[in-house]
């Protein structure tokens, strides 16, 4: 099974690849993909960190899984392939966008021109399998995360982490707020965009903040 990551993520998880829990995973998802329809395509599973290496990173947002409909997940949460219908979260991320920013909203739903400033698109949980969301929930993809997002927070300075929804919120409680922006609102979803998402202006916050600490901001 081949994978895609950025040689600056290799370094800084290479010790969390050799754990005993990621062999297991690793073995779980091989089964999977052997014996299942599961997504994103292999190639994909660790885009996000192939699109936005360790050293440029500066903005990370956290989903919880893939796209489990066909050909939507390419590794990067919220983005689909151009091909692909915008979904109703990625439809209210880029009404909140166009109103925050003026930014106008794209006709497509393919997010590789963020990953590719720096903002890491992250799942907890990096497979699914095809039209069953949550189905390799608690098989160890969230401890290799957790552990990405600790990475993150605890070697690097000034990043912004979006946290939209309790899940999130929760993921992200291991997060050092005395050295990082952490930005906290409702998910997009279409049920729960309007309790707070809507209006929460987390882009022109991000970039408001990379200015000040002389980074460059995000085209949105």
């Amino acid at each position: 099974m081949n994978v895609n990551i950025h040689e600056s993520w290799k370094e800084q998880l290479q010790k969390e690849f050799q754990k005993t829990y990621f062999q297991e995973l690793t073995e779980f998802v091989k089964s999977e993909y052997k014996n299942h329809k599961v997504y994103p395509r292999p190639a994909y599973i660790l885009n996000a960190f192939e699109f936005s290496p360790f050293d440029t990173t500066k903005v990370i947002i956290i989903g919880q899984d893939p796209y489990h409909g066909e050909g939507q997940a390419h590794g990067l949460c919220f983005s689909v392939n151009r091909d692909v219908k915008i979904p109703p979260s990625l439809r209210n991320i880029y009404k909140e966008i166009h109103d925050d920013v003026g930014t106008t909203i794209p006709t497509h739903g393919n997010l590789e021109h963020w990953a590719k400033q720096g903002v890491l698109m992250l799942n907890a949980t990096l497979t699914v399998r095809a039209h069953t969301p949550g189905s390799h929930q608690n098989k160890g993809w969230e401890t290799f995360t957790d552990a990405v997002i600790q990475t993150l927070s605890d070697q690097k300075e000034n990043l912004v982490f979006l946290l939209w929804g309790a899940y999130a919120q929760k993921k992200g409680a291991i997060i050092d707020t005395s050295k990082h922006l952490v930005l906290e609102s409702a998910h997009p979803s279409p049920f729960a965009a309007h309790r707070g998402f809507f209006g929460n202006r987390h882009f022109s916050k991000t970039n408001q903040y990379l200015k000040e600490k002389g980074l460059p901001e995000i085209y949105w």
